[in-house]
């Protein structure tokens, strides 16, 4: 079968990928188990001492305490709560930003404007260091208000493009049975564009989880901090690249789930029976057919309307 843009690839193309796809494999798993390799062999220090390669048992003894796993618990929860917060007001701020940027007036339009792509703009650690020396909030507060702003910027533009790609006609419904223009984007145009756009919205998430580790740099006790600075300071040089191995993976556990989330959440927010598409932009549409749709989605977080 052939498309309009290309060929469909014959037997030769399709064994040629194949094989590509073996040789790039190899490679691959060979020079993993290279960098596996050289990391065990022992190194000699700057003072001609020899030291054990990284996955010597040596390196590795102190984990059976349990206080050093008690440590990392709390730098890891530590974490995820300041993402947590942060995530919370992040959607707010969003939200807000998402209204300003698509309001009628220009008093409102410009200034949000103008603010969002400031924020969007500033580097995270430099806007943590100047709220917390600005504002003395403390480490945590510092942390939290400019993850929630940069990345409120970042969701607030993605519901802006959720709510543009609607049809036209879902906003002339809600203002056809009488809802005012703030209250139809509330009740039938937001509900629609949070759902479509929410696997984006849930990877926006995933990146403020990963910037919580720039709160280092203002003392907060996060994971980063906690497991491999003050661990790896207290037992010596020679376990930082353990610290830094088993920091690397509860990142990464926390880091995997939530993109595993956003994945099933897009499968699961896929098109659907009966939901109104920019296909259907140019057929009439019940405007009380829309407003129970958005009722709908509101009271039981669903879109389809029977």
């Amino acid at each position: 079968m052939s498309s309009v843009l290309y060929d469909a690839p014959g037997p030769k193309s399709r064994a040629r990928s194949r094989l590509i796809s073996i040789i790039g494999a190899v490679i691959l798993i060979g020079g993993l188990i290279a960098l596996i390799v050289v990391l065990g062999l022992p190194k000699a220090s700057a003072n001609g001492a020899v030291q054990p390669g990284l996955w010597d048992p040596s390196r590795w003894d102190i984990f059976g305490d349990l206080l050093i796993w008690r440590t990392l618990a709390f730098g890891a929860l530590a974490t995820l709560k300041m993402a947590a917060v942060a995530a919370v007001f992040a959607i707010v701020i969003g939200v807000l930003f998402s209204f300003g940027r698509l309001s009628a007036s220009a008093w409102i339009r410009i200034p949000t404007t103008v603010v969002l792509e400031f924020f969007r703009g500033m580097p995270v650690l430099l806007m943590m260091l100047f709220i917390l020396l600005v504002f003395s909030t403390g480490s945590f507060w510092a942390g939290v208000a400019a993850l929630s702003v940069y990345n409120g910027a970042i969701i607030g533009e993605a519901l802006r493009a959720g709510i543009n790609a609607l049809p036209r006609g879902q906003r002339e419904a809600g203002l056809a049975i009488g809802l005012t223009p703030v209250a139809t984007r509330f009740r039938i145009e937001f509900p629609q564009a949070f759902r479509q756009m929410l696997p984006v919205i849930i990877a926006q998430l995933v990146v403020l989880l990963k910037d919580t580790s720039l709160a280092f740099v203002v003392a907060y006790e996060e994971l980063l901090r906690a497991g491999l600075y003050n661990l790896s300071n207290f037992f010596g040089n020679q376990y930082k690249f353990s610290f830094f191995f088993i920091v690397l993976a509860i990142y990464l556990a926390m880091n995997l789930s939530l993109s595993w989330l956003a994945r099933r959440i897009a499968k699961r927010t896929g098109p659907q029976a009966g939901s109104v598409t920019k296909d259907d932009a140019d057929e009439p549409i019940d405007p009380q057919i829309v407003y129970t749709r958005a009722l709908g989605a509101q009271s039981t977080g669903s879109l389809g309307g029977s």
